[in-house]
């Protein structure tokens, strides 16, 4: 008896836990995907409503490491004049910390740099998800990282110089 109700216990919770991780995906694909969206059609209170406000965004140049107050700096002017980026999910994979109220994600994104991979880490603040980091960075095949690698040396070897003087 005990184990025929542990059976029908266990066929009872298993799918019921089953659906509500695909509904808590499916919310938190949704969020993401409207960040983007806000991103391209310029609306800047709602792109940045999404982020924590402690929250860092990373993005693909090496100087690129933002709190919210830089990276409103960096991007007030792409959305006054209403040209912004524009990034579409194709992949997006989700992974919830056992308490629910942490995820990370990484997805890959068709933008106008052709595929970027994007990875966060998302919080629960107050019932809602908030972006607390984010980075943003380009694919380059490997057979074409030699080149990429002679392209960007000139730069980045200048600011190896400054970033190892500074240590």
């Amino acid at each position: 008896m005990k184990r025929n109700f542990l059976l029908v216990l266990l066929i009872l919770v298993f799918p019921a836990a089953l659906m509500a991780q695909k509904t808590e995906k499916s919310e938190i694909n949704s969020f993401l995907d409207a960040w983007h969206k806000a991103a391209s059609e310029a609306n800047f209170e709602s792109y940045f409503s999404f982020l924590a406000k402690d929250a860092i965004y990373i993005g693909t140049d090496a100087t690129e490491n933002w709190d919210v107050a830089a990276f409103k700096k960096f991007a007030k002017p792409f959305f006054d004049r209403g040209k912004t980026w524009h990034f579409t999910a194709v992949q997006r994979n989700i992974y919830f910390a056992p308490s629910k109220e942490m995820v990370w994600f990484d997805e890959l994104l068709n933008t106008q740099m052709k595929l970027c991979r994007g990875s966060g880490v998302l919080i629960k603040e107050k019932g809602q998800w908030k972006i607390k980091h984010y980075v943003l960075s380009m694919t380059i095949p490997n057979d074409d990282v030699d080149a990429v690698v002679t392209i960007k040396t000139p730069k980045e070897d200048i600011l190896l110089q400054e970033l190892q003087s500074k240590k």
